[in-house]
């Protein structure tokens, strides 16, 4: 029986409560699909801090590193609002990405069926779907590039940073983009600012010249306002969509409160080979922890991502996906996706969310 390593990593707020969902449905699929499973748990963020001094010790580094995968809940609370910003939760974020060398982040834009009514777009709109896979580049441009800080120009303080991207890094995002698409619809769109940026322009050739390679699956281009523009006009005609890390930031943020259920979508983080790590799209409320009110799907997809793209459990990724639809067709609704007024539908806490997918499986 294969047996896989998952490092556990609650963090903060609503972290802890979602994270024991996500798993006790991970421990469901394993028992069903007859692979086993050992859990480390590492701090990071808030809680690392608050027990290490610090958002990311070594001690989680080398749990991460030995693990096949890597869950992660939330980071971040205005409890640590105001620390010193190199230490602050985020970084501790930041810092596994970068120790894992998690290149690629995938996150899914989709719109269930039966929560059609909270999508902020038209209904006219929305009748086509929204099904989107947006590939996004994590370790370059001007979040990583030097030089950057702040000098003196012209007698006025002038901040400054970096957009660059390596032959290399474009190349292999490009071809996780491909390589998902073949998954799904066959296509892609690559957002760049080619007209404007010198960076594009040599991301756009990068793409082109990559896509030899994939003959299968449709290219396109469009530039990042008109794309930000398409996702709310007409999402349905993409498929895949890759770009850097900055419009990625952006693009996938648009992308996901278009749905209109931000506590409904999962993330992952890949690189060249194992560990990935993943992860809801939403942050930590911690307005809301510890009162069983937080949502626990998007962690609960976030372990189907993980079957899918680190385990290769297809069959356990599929399972957990329509137990989701299920228990969604049977009315059941956490505080953030229950409708006003809408007849039929049944209002639960984190707890018996999780409870009820487990047992649609």
């Amino acid at each position: 029986m294969k047996n896989y390593t998952i490092c556990v990593l609650a963090g903060d707020g609503i972290g802890p409560e979602i994270m024991a969902q996500g798993i006790a449905v991970l421990r469901a699929v394993a028992d069903k699909c007859g692979f086993g499973l050992t859990l480390t748990e590492g701090l990071i963020g808030g809680a690392a801090i608050d027990a290490t001094g610090g958002p990311l010790p070594a001690d989680t580094v080398r749990l991460c590193k030995q693990a096949d995968a890597v869950m992660l809940g939330a980071v971040g609370g205005p409890k640590w609002d105001n620390i010193e910003k190199a230490i602050r939760p985020e970084r501790g974020l930041l810092g596994i990405r970068k120790e894992l060398g998690l290149f690629a982040n995938l996150r899914p834009a989709t719109i269930f069926p039966e929560l059609k009514a909270a999508c902020l777009l038209r209904p006219d709109i929305v009748e086509g779907g929204i099904d989107i896979m947006i590939v996004r580049e994590l370790t370059g441009d001007v979040y990583f590039g030097e030089p950057k800080g702040e000098k003196t120009v012209d007698g006025e303080r002038a901040g400054y940073n970096t957009m660059i991207y390596r032959e290399s890094e474009i190349r292999r995002i490009a071809r996780v983009a491909f390589e998902a698409a073949r998954k799904r619809g066959r296509k892609v769109c690559s957002v760049d600012k080619a007209n404007v940026l010198d960076v594009s322009q040599l991301w756009r050739e990068i793409v082109i010249d990559e896509h030899k390679n994939y003959p299968d699956v449709e290219l396109s281009h469009m530039y990042v306002d008109n794309a930000a523009m398409q996702l709310v006009r007409w999402p349905a005609q993409f498929d895949v969509i890759v770009t850097g890390n900055l419009f990625g930031d952006i693009l996938s943020d648009e992308a996901a409160v278009i749905t209109g259920s931000i506590g409904m979508l999962p993330s992952a983080s890949l690189g060249a080979q194992n560990p990935g790590l993943y992860e809801p799209i939403h942050g930590s409320p911690p307005d809301i922890a510890g009162q069983d009110k937080a949502n626990p799907l998007a962690t609960i997809l976030s372990v189907a991502m993980l079957l899918r793209h680190s385990f290769d459990q297809e069959q356990g990724a599929a399972m957990i996906e329509k137990a989701v639809r299920t228990v969604l067709q049977q009315g059941y609704r956490t505080g953030d996706i229950m409708q006003q007024g809408a007849q039929g539908l049944k209002l639960v806490g984190c707890r018996e969310m999780g409870k009820l997918v487990a047992a649609n499986l």
